[in-house]
């Protein structure tokens, strides 16, 4: 058909496109005028096209039609006109004149909001339901019959821009073609308007904008997201008039405390918190504000309404000048009018429209090779110099409000002065915990204390998950692409290594590791594990499958992995920051965000962690950190509906009640590593010298607080004796002292309470019959130090031939010659199933005996050779879901199955 295209904007645009796509012959667009010696897109697009372009001021005067303007139009010979989106009156001698009439897209459902600002009254109302109208136009204000409208649902914080983004551009587009098409198939429908349930509201402007403050919370929140962008809903407080944009009734979790906002008339004062401010209805119900423009136009986050300026300007490097000069550049070309860019020139004051915050976004994001930036950005900083400020601070890695404060605890050790946090880490700001509660963390080398902790409360959990609800749900770190979070994990990896000392040091002080080892294992396979996670970010994806088709059409299913939400990681105090870092990694790399609960004997390395967070350029809230007690803090996490997976390493009995508390509170995903007692099987066939140093390793590895420790060794009855020597001797040769020393093999037991556990475990092995051939008691000098124990002749009925020790303690059983089936029996005979190991040098036994143990891991003639990219996990009580590897990510994913028919 031949068509005459009249409207304007990109949506005007992107339709006259696709016509032409079509097949369609547009032979005239008819636009607005240039505005600011900027063109329309519309009108520019046609110009490329060679299609002739008309920009008609007015078309008529006095109630009746230009003739010049109506000739010019006649001219073209036009079967239908297609207006998409068009701000200008056009008279009915155009309207009738094509052989098809005129079609009109309208941004509501018809007949409810007809007339302007149609989208704004949607969430005016509160409609649960938006969507667009295509209509045959007539004499009337949007009263013609209806050709089609599709629907779509309004979500609860969804504004002008969201809703028109999300729906109503790329359907309309799609919903113009199609009513085209229909018209020239014969096949469009004319369906009358009803009048029942019509609706006519005038345009929304910004004197007739101001909020009324006696209604309840929801109808407040619907007036100011229904008038944001544009006009922006405002009031009068401080003496100035204040717009405010970025509503939400989403308020989880917040409590309402910061510094009172008196605003006139409002049921309440609002509150100026670290999240924004909280504002309330008559009905005493909160809602939150996340921006706020002064009366100036300069846009503010809401939490910064009572700070004062912002922090000092930046001085640019001779690079960020050459920056800063290449973005004036992409200013003067976007704003024609402005003789010369200086720093206090305006983007929107100088003519700037919202396309033109689209094409800055995209030149900016180019020209610093793919720079999140966002539109936000530059309504934020809408002056030259602000933007540039707010750009270097981005391109820094510095992006967030400031520099956070820290208060550090500083101790001048191991040849240097270590730097350690000690609050609780919520929503990127280390914070005190609820009513300043604190808990001493002790170096166990000494039986010191190192310093006073912030301990967590139950208030402080709701805060955390608040934080990381919000982050993942809005949030920067949910709108950028997979590979630049994984980017910023390999930052974070680059940072921990550049602090390994530092980190191995506080491991050293705050959980007796030995340093050398920290180095290595706590803190090295840390690294890799962040790096190895960064890797996966970019390669997490579904599949299509071929299914049934629904002939005589046919169909598409596809899955995607998406994450979870909000996790809470539980970690033990063994490996304090290894275990973090295995949950945390594949937990962040799946897009995830995380509340993580330390254990609170050895909480330092995690906060520690924490600001390494910030360094690296994590988007707050995507990281908290609570050290406090399981009983209060890991419970709540468990019981939290918010909180969508929860991963613990731990106790048999504490992942038992986890699990129950993720069930019944809204059914948790939730993956366990729990309690072992690993069976290591040495037969006299193999290489007895490194089966004696595996052996020593296997238990005494990190002071045998080693979740994989072999809990109970089998040695063949011919080697028995001489292994037996063996390992005393080895023993006998282990330096026990302190950790920070370079020599040491052996550092002090975890804390006082472990200890005495483990003196009471031997003392119940003597008592039982088994023989303790070295070890067994405190080491006889300050701090938590126990001997590497050897016990032998261990009967299968006895506690320590059960239950682990997780310490120094080697528990060595007999079997006889040749009897591969009946030891078998008695490694599976526990109702655990961590790991195992088994010592041959025969490749048939080695296979027969591997596949017969009932163990997520089993060593062959090695132990504890773990690898961030082998996964790891348990069978039987000692519980399922897998760290590390790809299997790891599964745990923090969900797969959703779309299917298309077509």
């Amino acid at each position: 058909m031949k068509i005459a295209v009249i409207g304007q904007s990109l949506f005007g645009q992107e339709v006259y496109c696709h016509l032409r796509k079509e097949g369609h012959e547009v032979v005239g667009v008819f636009t607005v005028p240039d505005k600011d010696g900027k063109a329309d897109p519309l009108g520019l697009e046609a110009e490329k096209d060679g299609v002739p372009v008309f920009k008609f001021s007015r078309w008529r005067a006095k109630g009746q039609a230009l003739p010049d303007v109506v000739a010019k139009y006649q001219a073209l010979g036009a079967e239908l006109n297609v207006l998409p989106f068009c701000s200008q009156f056009i008279p009915m001698e155009i309207i009738s004149a094509p052989r098809h009439g005129s079609i009109i897209y309208h941004p509501s459902l018809l007949p409810r909001h007809r007339g302007a600002s149609a989208i704004n009254w949607t969430l005016i109302h509160g409609d649960k339901k938006g969507g667009f109208s295509i209509f045959w136009a007539d004499d009337g204000l949007d009263t013609g019959d209806l050709l089609l409208q599709k629907e779509c649902e309004v979500l609860p914080d969804d504004t002008v821009s969201t809703l028109y983004n999300r729906f109503l551009f790329p359907e309309g587009i799609k919903g113009m073609v199609q009513a085209v098409r229909l018209i020239a198939e014969g096949k469009a429908p004319r369906l009358p308007q009803p009048e029942e349930g019509a609706t006519y509201e005038g345009i929304q402007k910004k004197e007739t904008a101001k909020i009324n403050w006696d209604q309840p919370a929801e109808a407040i929140h619907n007036w100011i997201r229904g008038n944001d962008k544009v006009p922006g809903a405002w009031t009068e407080a401080c003496e100035q008039k204040l717009t405010f944009f970025n509503s939400t009734l989403n308020t989880s979790g917040l409590v309402p405390e910061g510094d009172a906002l008196p605003i006139p008339g409002a049921h309440r004062p609002g509150v100026v918190t670290k999240a924004g401010l909280i504002l309330f209805g008559n009905d005493d119900k909160m809602l939150l504000v996340k921006n706020i423009q002064l009366e100036d136009g300069k846009m503010i986050l809401a939490s910064n309404f009572f700070k004062g300026a912002a922090s000092s300007v930046l001085e640019l490097t001779e690079a960020e000048l050459v920056t800063a000069e290449a973005v004036r550049s992409v200013w003067q070309r976007i704003l024609p009018n402005v003789l010369e860019v200086e720093d206090s020139t305006d983007f929107f004051k100088s003519g700037a429209a919202s396309v033109d915050v689209v094409r800055l976004v995209e030149e900016v994001k180019e020209l610093c090779d793919g720079l999140e930036l966002e539109n936000e950005d530059v309504y934020m900083a809408s002056t030259f110099g602000d933007f540039i400020q707010l750009l270097v601070r981005k391109l820094r890695g510095d992006d967030e409000e400031g520099e956070c404060s820290i208060d550090y605890v500083e101790m001048a050790v191991n040849k240097r002065t270590v730097r350690m946090p000690h609050q609780l880490f919520i929503g990127g700001e280390f914070v005190d915990a609820e009513g300043a509660k604190t808990s001493e963390t002790i170096n166990p080398t000494d039986g010191s204390v190192i310093c006073q902790v912030s301990l967590a409360q139950v208030t402080d959990v709701d805060k955390a998950v608040a934080a990381a609800k919000d982050a993942f749900e809005n949030g920067r770190w949910g709108k950028i692409s997979a590979r630049d979070r994984g980017r910023l994990m390999y930052r974070l990896a680059d940072l921990m290594e550049q602090h390994q000392e530092e980190l191995a040091t506080i491991e050293a002080l705050d959980a007796g590791a030995v340093y050398t080892l920290a180095l290595k294992t706590h803190v090295g396979m840390s690294i890799q594990t962040f790096r190895y996670f960064a890797g996966w970010c970019d390669k997490i994806q579904g599949s299509t499958i071929p299914i049934n088709q629904a002939r005589p059409n046919r169909n598409l299913t596809l899955t995607r992995k998406e994450p979870v939400g909000v996790c809470g990681i539980i970690i033990p105090w063994n490996y304090p920051l290894m275990m973090l870092s295995w949950k945390t990694a594949a937990c962040l790399a799946a897009g995830n965000t995380v509340v993580i609960k330390p254990a609170q004997v050895t909480p330092l390395t995690a906060l520690k962690f924490a600001e390494l967070t910030l360094k690296a350029g994590i988007p707050k809230g995507v990281v908290n950190i609570l050290p406090g007690s399981g009983s209060l803090v890991g419970q709540r996490l468990s019981d939290h509906p918010d909180v969508r997976k929860i991963g613990f390493t731990g106790s048999t009995e504490v992942g038992k009640h986890i699990m129950k508390s993720c069930a019944i509170s809204n059914v948790k995903k939730v993956s366990l590593e729990l309690g072992g007692k690993s069976p290591l099987i040495i037969f006299a066939d193999c290489d007895l010298n490194k089966a004696v140093q595996m052996g020593m390793s296997s238990v005494f590895f990190n002071k045998g607080e080693n979740c994989i420790a072999a809990g109970r060794l089998f040695v063949e009855d011919s080697i028995h004796d001489e292994f037996v020597r063996r390992v005393v001797e080895e023993v006998q040769k282990m330096k026990v002292g302190n950790p920070l020393d370079r020599d040491t093999d052996h550092g002090p037991q975890n804390h006082h309470g472990h200890l005495v556990k483990l003196m009471e475990y031997c003392q119940r092995g003597v008592k039982e019959g088994a023989t303790l051939v070295c070890g067994g008691n405190q080491v006889p000098r300050p701090g938590f130090f126990f001997e590497p124990t050897v016990f032998t002749d261990v009967e299968d009925h006895m506690f320590i031939a059960k239950e682990e020790s997780f310490g120094p303690v080697m528990i060595i059983s007999r079997f006889a010659d040749g009897d591969v089936d009946a030891v078998l029996s008695r490694a599976n005979a526990t109702e655990f199933g961590l790991a195992s190991g088994v010592f041959t040098r025969d490749i048939n036994k080695a296979l027969y005996v591997s596949d017969k143990l009932q163990a997520g891991t089993v060593f062959v003639n090695t132990y504890n050779k773990t690898d961030v990219a082998a996964p790891f996990g348990g069978f039987k009580q000692s519980g399922f879901g897998k760290d590390l590897g790809e299997a790891a990510l599964n745990e923090y994913l969900r797969i959703k199955t779309v299917t298309f028919e077509y």
